[in-house]
């Protein structure tokens, strides 16, 4: 169907999205654009969510649960924004009952919820990765590690929010880390088993396709600020902001397509894996070429807070080409705009914190969007509820007027314990100062 066709009120769908942070409400308010859009509901959903849509408390690891809602609301799609459901298998089970589903099975779910899985797809395609081992006993990457030395990459097997990363500058940092998933239990079973990594140098990317089992069509570039502190320092978090475009992957168009996409999807076919859904690429630019950090089978996030409100075409029709396998008919347009997205987050975080702070200054920004992530509503009041609070974004015809519109914004939201990178976007920063010396 052509973007510019208007579809008839019969055309429109009832849509379920799933999910309760901020690459939700991002999907949230692109969904709630789309001109084939009946009605939205949400499960679970947040504040800022429920201004646009309907909000359930339904138990998002409960399969069941998520079919017969969908059932007794006359779903037409589902949209499953985070990892961890997927990884369960709510894409078979909606399948099943004969309800499309845009987001990967639990067998492509894979590629994020093992780390061995995606590495050992990656050695056999040949795909741009690490060296690297994995271990389920303490002393046997204790003497791994020893014998490698620092600095060196320890990682979950499993799912931890994107903490579960510790690029250790010393011996003892990594053999802590491992000591603290295999012995202390840090983090449950997803820790259960580490792999270890070279550490590689460079600046990182995050590059997202839309993958329809056969075909993928490429999402506008990004980049994420993992780190907790300026500068790229401080432990790995979920991720503090993001910007887009990233001009630091454009020179590599090429390359993406014929050593990462290309082998993929040839890789799938050749191991009888269905891909439907979100790709995202974590890349890094090192001196021997684009390297793969990781997979993950969603949206990212903060990385879909500045890529959706430069998507021109209807989200909707997009996500129904994916799952119905017609993407390769499917063109897709982006605005040539710029995107800040800065994360505010608790005191403590990605560590312990507090929740239950009551943020004022919501109602005085313009301008920009305001992202809930970790949130509550009680009493009329809006509370912090997470580590990653809120997301504030901003659209610009440049990257400095972006961030300076963001930045400005930021300081009229409050609350005791509030705190949030102010360098989001740096490194581009500084290319763009110095072109203009």
């Amino acid at each position: 169907m052509s973007d510019n066709v208007d579809v008839k009120q019969d055309d429109c769908l009832n849509v379920l999205l799933i999910g309760s942070g901020g690459r939700e409400h991002a999907l949230a308010l692109k969904l709630s654009q789309s001109r084939k859009l009946k009605k939205l509901f949400v499960i679970p959903g947040n504040p800022g969510i429920g201004e646009i849509a309907e909000c359930f408390s339904v138990d998002i690891m409960g399969n069941k649960e998520i079919v017969d809602f969908a059932k007794q609301h006359s779903i037409d799609l589902v949209v499953v924004g985070p990892e961890d459901p997927l990884a369960n298998g709510i894409a078979d089970a909606l399948q099943e009952n004969n309800i499309k589903v845009f987001g990967p099975n639990k067998l492509a779910a894979q590629f994020e919820a093992s780390k061995v899985f995606a590495r050992d797809f990656m050695k056999k395609h040949d795909l741009p990765s690490v060296k690297f081992e994995s271990f389920t006993e303490f002393h046997d990457a204790k003497k791994y590690i020893e014998s490698k030395g620092a600095p060196i990459v320890v990682k979950v097997e499993g799912l931890a929010a994107g903490k579960g990363v510790c690029v250790a500058q010393t011996k003892d940092q990594a053999l802590e880390f491992a000591e603290d998933c295999l012995i202390r239990g840090r983090f449950g079973g997803s820790g259960s088993k580490v792999i270890v990594e070279e550490c590689l140098f460079g600046e990182e990317a995050s590059y997202l396709t839309f993958v329809d089992g056969k075909d993928f069509v490429p999402m506008v570039y990004s980049q994420d600020h993992k780190h907790a502190c300026e500068g790229d320092t401080g432990p790995n978090t979920g991720g503090m902001g993001c910007y887009s475009p990233a001009p630091i992957l454009e020179s590599f168009e090429g390359e993406l397509e014929e050593k990462i996409m290309k082998p993929f999807l040839q890789g799938i076919k050749e191991e009888g894996i269905e891909y439907k859904g979100v790709l995202y690429v974590g890349l890094m630019k090192t001196k021997e070429g684009l390297k793969i950090l990781e997979f993950n089978v969603r949206f990212g996030d903060p990385e879909t807070q500045v890529i959706l409100p430069r998507m021109k075409s209807d989200l909707i029709e997009v996500m129904l080409a994916v799952a119905d396998g017609t993407l390769s008919r499917k063109r897709i347009e982006w605005s040539g705009e710029h995107a800040m997205c800065v994360v505010l987050a608790s005191k403590g975080y990605p560590g312990s914190y507090e929740k239950g702070k009551v943020i004022t200054g919501l109602d005085d920004v313009n301008g920009v969007q305001v992202i809930h992530a970790g949130t509550k509503e009680d009493s009329g009041s809006i509370l912090t509820n997470g580590g990653r609070v809120l997301n504030v974004v901003a659209l610009a015809e440049s990257l400095p007027e972006a961030a300076s519109k963001a930045y400005d914004e930021i300081r009229k939201i409050n609350w005791n314990g509030v705190w949030y990178r102010k360098d989001i976007g740096f490194k581009e920063l500084e290319r763009l100062k110095r072109k203009c010396l």
